[in-house]
């Protein structure tokens, strides 16, 4: 797992372990070996530890965790208590990446040459952690506790040429780094001993009690949920209040404590979902990929003017259609805006929006858009409408072209009979707001070629979205799943519960808001549609009224300024409504329900569980892949938060057995839909088995 040569009198030790070197066993054992090598040769005047291929090291090896091999000496500590301990400088040859692990092994270096752009980070607070082998005691020693508090309880990389040369880096070297990284060790060699330790170094502010004690109150605020950040601040504390070894012991029971925490599982739940969501079972890796270089949007509303940002965010050409030119100017006024305010933020030059807007090519003719490679209609939601653009689409764009569609219920495969190349139709379910929202839903259709599907995947990946699969139904995976979430919250609202307190109660265990607020904000009229849309399909599906009638008095949500909520102009804060509580109890006196008292943990419970259920049936019937599809969905797309694992893994968590225990509770409730409450075949199955969805 490394290679050992010899330059001159320099030892180089190169971590081989692609493509990101993680700090697995093996090559730990292999780093510590070559130590020892090193040491013990009397020609070897210092060391030079480096990364193979394109970066230095990307962290621990994240497979290993909960495993004997995590465990197994030597532990990165022990490799490092070696170089600081060892007779000989060694230096880090830092390139590309350096991480978690990776950094830790390169602060318990003696020096450190670095090359101009390397990502350097300690990550772990993103799968619920901390770092585990010095890094909250060695970073803040090095660049001080403010700059080293905020890498890492962010875990976000900053660029090697951000660190004066001195601090974290001693030299930042263009050109061969290995070979300046040799003379740097042979100069540092030839001074003598002592060389220098970051443990050996202090770090402090004027105020130490009143830094962290603000510290702690602002990470409490901004990372509410998440156990981490706090234990993150707490760690870097130990810096400045214990000698060097207490702190590490501090930090490594911090770190056993929270690798056994169900948050950390649930956020490592999500680092892995989003590898695995990228594979599809029948679709080789190496399916040859359709070429997109240029891409047209159909309608400039809110949905395409964010699409169409996504694209030139990417730099890919868009060609912009709109049918009026009233409607094309604002959505393009709108797009500018957004790009403004984001430079307004000091996060683009003006000269950035101007670049991006030239990218935007407006057409009010679809003859214009017919040479793009992917086309992605994005009107309004109504099968009529979409079979209009669609026969068009399919008369103008070119031989190969992929034909997406933005639908967010409707049938795909309908969709694609509309053209004489359903094997070119693909649905890409956007989220809004489009240009911010990480999910992209894409469709597969029953006639949807590979290499579409896979080109899809990979433009997904292109614009910085999360590609999930899902198959044809109504609703897909996310929205088929949320409607049930709805139609229980809404039951809630009959038995005596309010939006505010059914709100509350959800958001209280993390999610981004609850179902009424999440309904005024994308408009309640959009719901009201789709159960208009039900009344006739499936006439027998039980829905509350409550829902119908506040949008019979128009109160559509924060766009009309009234919904389950009232607001005020300019103001989108929710504000409970006396007219809503009114038509709420006019209901339940008309369906002839006693309101009742309704615990949070009932609440909680009969949404989560209606989600759970109608994903496991989702899971039978093929439309979606697996668990952790539908918990990424739930995570990137429906603001539910990454240290919960998404709907499948929270209930993997509360024991499946009990969910099922749970629902048939529900369904004796009098008032309740006992159809609702029967566990999918797979939910009941798993349970009696003892199994879980992941």
């Amino acid at each position: 797992m490394s290679n050992y040569t010899r330059r001159g009198a320099v030892a180089v030790i190169t971590m081989a372990n692609p493509p990101m070197n993680t700090m697995s066993h093996a090559n730990r054992s292999a780093v510590k070996a070559g130590l020892d090598a090193a040491f013990a040769d009397a020609a070897v005047r210092a060391v030079v530890i480096t990364g193979g291929g394109k970066v230095f090291s990307s962290g621990a090896e994240i497979k290993e965790f909960n495993t004997p091999a995590a465990l197994a000496a030597p532990g990165l500590n022990e490799v490092i208590k070696a170089i600081e301990g060892g007779p000989k400088p060694v230096v880090a040859a830092i390139h590309g990446v350096a991480m978690g692990g990776g950094l830790e092994l390169a602060l318990g270096c003696h020096y450190r040459v670095g090359s101009p752009g390397a990502l350097i980070a300690l990550p772990e607070v993103k799968l619920g952690l901390l770092p585990g082998a010095g890094g909250t005691q060695r970073l803040p020693r090095l660049i001080g506790l403010e700059k080293g508090l905020d890498m890492i309880v962010s875990g976000n990389p900053v660029k090697s040429e951000k660190f004066a040369p001195g601090t974290l880096f001693d030299e930042i070297a263009d050109g061969d780094l290995v070979s300046a990284a040799c003379a740097f060790a042979e100069r540092v060699a030839a001074a003598g001993a002592p060389y220098k330790r970051a443990r050996d170094l202090q770090a402090t502010v004027a105020d130490p009690a009143a830094f962290f004690a603000a510290a702690q109150a602002r990470v409490a605020r901004e990372f509410r949920g998440y156990p981490a950040p706090l234990k993150c601040v707490a760690a870097v504390e130990a810096v400045a209040t214990m000698p060097f070894d207490d702190g590490l012991k501090f930090e490594r029971a911090a770190f056993l404590e929270l690798v056994a925490t169900t948050e950390s599982k649930a956020m490592r739940h999500f680092f892995f979902g989003e590898r695995t969501v990228a594979k599809i079972p029948d679709v080789p890796d190496d399916t040859p990929l359709r070429p997109v270089k240029s891409a047209a949007v159909i309608g400039a509303g809110t949905m395409g003017g964010g699409i169409t940002m996504n694209f030139i965010n990417a730099g890919i050409p868009v060609t912009l259609l709109e049918m009026k030119q009233e409607a094309l100017d604002r959505g393009l006024a709108t797009i500018r805006r957004n790009y403004e305010n984001t430079a307004r933020k000091g996060r683009m030059t003006m000269e950035e929006v101007d670049r991006r807007m030239a990218l935007v090519r407006p057409t009010l003719s679809y003859e214009d858009v017919g040479g793009a490679d992917i086309v992605v209609e994005a009107v309004f939601e109504d099968m009529a409408v979409k079979e209009a653009v669609f026969r068009k689409l399919d008369d103008v764009m070119k031989a190969g072209a992929i034909l997406a569609t933005n639908t967010s219920t409707l049938d795909v495969n309908r969709i694609a009979s509309f053209t004489r190349r359903p094997q070119d139709v693909i649905g890409t379910h956007f989220f809004s707001p489009a240009n911010v929202m990480r999910l992209l839903e894409i469709v597969r259709g029953a006639a949807t070629a590979k290499d579409v599907l896979a080109t899809t995947m990979k433009l997904a990946k292109t614009i910085q979205k999360i590609g999930v699969v899902a198959g044809v139904c109504d609703g897909f995976i996310g929205n088929r799943m949320i409607e049930q979430y709805s139609r229980q919250a809404g039951f809630l609202l009959d038995e005596g519960a309010s939006p505010q307190q059914v709100d509350r109660a959800i958001e209280a265990i993390g999610f981004a808001m609850g179902p009424f607020r999440m309904g005024d904000l994308a408009g309640n009229d959009v719901g009201w549609y789709i159960r208009k849309r039900r009344y006739v399909e499936k006439p027998g599906l039980k829905y509350s009224r409550s829902a119908d009638l506040i949008c019979e008095q128009g109160r559509f949500g924060q766009k009309t300024g009234a919904g389950w909520y009232d607001y005020k102009a300019g103001d989108r804060t929710p504000h409970p409504s006396p007219a809503v509580e009114e038509i709420l109890a006019a209901h339940r006196k008309a369906i002839g329900v006693a309101p009742r008292q309704i615990g949070d943990e009932e609440i909680v419970e009969r949404l989560m569980y209606a989600l759970v259920n109608e994903g496991a049936l989702l899971l039978e019937e093929g439309i979606a892949l697996r668990a952790v599809d539908i918990d990424m969905i739930y995570m990137t797309g429906y603001g539910m938060p990454p240290y919960l694992g998404g709907p499948m893994f929270w209930a993997d968590r509360k024991g499946l057995a009990n969910v099922v225990a749970s629902m048939n509770r529900f369904a004796q409730n009098p008032n309740a839909d006992p159809a609702f409450w029967k566990p999918a075949p797979l939910l009941a199955k798993l349970a009696a088995e003892g199994k879980t969805f992941n």
